[in-house]
């Protein structure tokens, strides 16, 4: 019997296709929550038929509810993936990501997850202000470190993984207009070293992404800012995972601190950070000196900064604009502490 076709709405996620998705018969099923962002997502309720037995609740994600959005989504590709991630490799990566009950795509672009439910007792999602960020990202960067050993220079990312550069394109080539919106909307209140980073961005931004795009490749989330992690006891871990490519590891590292980090924790402990993941790789047999990592964190930080800013350039579209804004702010200081525009200018020229 043909799989039965991916549901492109919350209601067509119905008993019948439950069942085909979990191998187990499904009775009945409830919507718990729903909402959409870059994907469409809802927390189902499940009730098994008698003698049948599967998770409680699930984590349905698929496309979004949004047509312009959906439009979107499909154009970069970030569901596809997602789904791809959580279907082809999910099962070997070496760090803590929701389990995974179900993940399909169609001939058509069609996707759908079925995830663990994160909304479950002993889980919690972190946050910038919590008491104890600092060891939240302690443990974020010693996860990092090890999915980044475990795909590091990998043949199969030019292989049978080469598929995880055709989403999002390395470092945002087509940033340049996020990135306009934004400087007219923020340029006045974030100050001259925003204005001189955006406008670079906006004059140079393939030459910019050439630049960020270097570097030792392996498998990277991506977008690791805290809105994509939770924490599972002290140990952290990864969601979201549409951005998934082929990178060097400092762009994660650099990301988490420009973007999720609060200004005084970060300046406190970047550079214990940093030797902290540099040990983490060289445990696993990888030489990364910290003088080149410095200079990689400084010019990848960058690259937090893009993404923030150009999630605060679209509003509530992505995130809440509270979130897109405090992430725009942390990795404006970061660039400035870290005098990333001087790099990028001397590297440009």
């Amino acid at each position: 019997m043909p799989e039965a076709r991916i549901p492109l709405e919350v209601a067509d996620a119905t008993p019948e296709w439950l069942t085909g998705a979990l191998g187990v018969t499904v009775r009945g099923v409830t919507v718990l929550d729903a909402h959409s962002g870059t994907t469409g997502r809802a927390r189902l309720g499940i009730e098994y038929a008698d003698g049948a037995h599967g998770p409680s609740s699930v984590f349905l994600k698929l496309a979004p509810f949004d047509e312009r959005q959906r439009r979107f989504v499909d154009a970069v590709g970030l569901g596809v993936a997602e789904a791809r991630f959580y279907r082809d490799i999910a099962a070997e990566v070496p760090i803590r990501i929701p389990a995974v009950h179900h993940a399909s795509i169609d001939e058509d672009g069609r996707f759908v997850m079925l995830l663990e439910d994160l909304e479950a007792p002993g889980l919690r999602f972190p946050s910038p202000d919590d008491a104890d960020a600092a060891d939240n990202v302690a443990a974020i960067i010693e996860a990092l470190a090890q999915l980044h050993a475990r795909y590091w220079a990998d043949p199969r990312l030019d292989d049978e993984l080469h598929w995880v550069t055709e989403g999002w394109r390395v470092g945002f080539e087509g940033a340049g207009p996020f990135i306009g919106k934004a400087l007219d909307r923020f340029g006045d209140e974030m100050g001259p070293t925003f204005r001189r980073l955006a406008e670079l961005y906006v004059e140079r931004a393939p030459e910019i992404a050439a630049l960020l795009g270097a570097g030792p490749p392996t498998l990277v989330h991506g977008d690791p800012h805290l809105g994509n992690l939770f924490m599972d006891g002290t140990t952290a871990g990864f969601f979201d995972w549409g951005m998934v490519w082929r990178a060097t590891g400092v762009r994660d590292f650099a990301y988490v601190l420009g973007n999720s980090t609060r200004t005084e924790v970060r300046r406190a402990h970047e550079q214990a950070w940093l030797r902290a993941y540099l040990a983490g790789l060289a445990a696993a047999g990888i030489e990364l000196g910290f003088d080149e990592a410095w200079r990689q964190y400084r010019l990848l930080v960058i690259y937090a900064w893009n993404s923030a800013t150009s999630t605060a350039a679209m509003g509530s579209r992505w995130q809440t604009e509270e979130v897109g804004h405090g992430g725009m702010a942390r990795a404006t200081r970061a660039v400035e502490d870290l005098e990333s525009v001087t790099l990028l200018e001397e590297l440009l020229a």
